[in-house]
């Protein structure tokens, strides 16, 4: 049982630096939107690519507050923070009992 469990630890690591890394993609994405950017860039086109499907689900499910303020970036890593504390303990508590 100890291959499932370090299969287990393994995945849990991938999974929450994955979750890291697009963390701060999420962090770029935002920052490059408050500046005019060229959108023909390769960054900013990658930026927007990586982030626009997740943003846009967030987008139309949240109400437009006052101002025009886009908070989605901020429930979008709220998101992700969740995932990094619950699954990803969830996953290293699980391989634990599993050895």
């Amino acid at each position: 049982m100890f291959i499932l469990a370090d299969f287990l630890n393994a995945f849990a690591y991938v999974f929450d630096t994955v979750l890291e890394l697009y963390m701060f993609v999420v962090i770029a994405a935002a920052v490059i939107s408050w500046v005019n950017a060229d959108p023909y860039n390769p960054i900013v086109r990658f930026l927007n690519n990586a982030t626009e499907p997740l943003l846009y689900r967030v987008r139309r499910s949240l109400p437009v507050l006052v101002g025009g303020i886009d908070f989605s970036p901020l429930v979008l890593l709220l998101g992700i923070l969740f995932l990094r504390q619950f699954l990803v303990q969830a996953l290293y508590h699980l391989a634990f009992s599993v050895r």
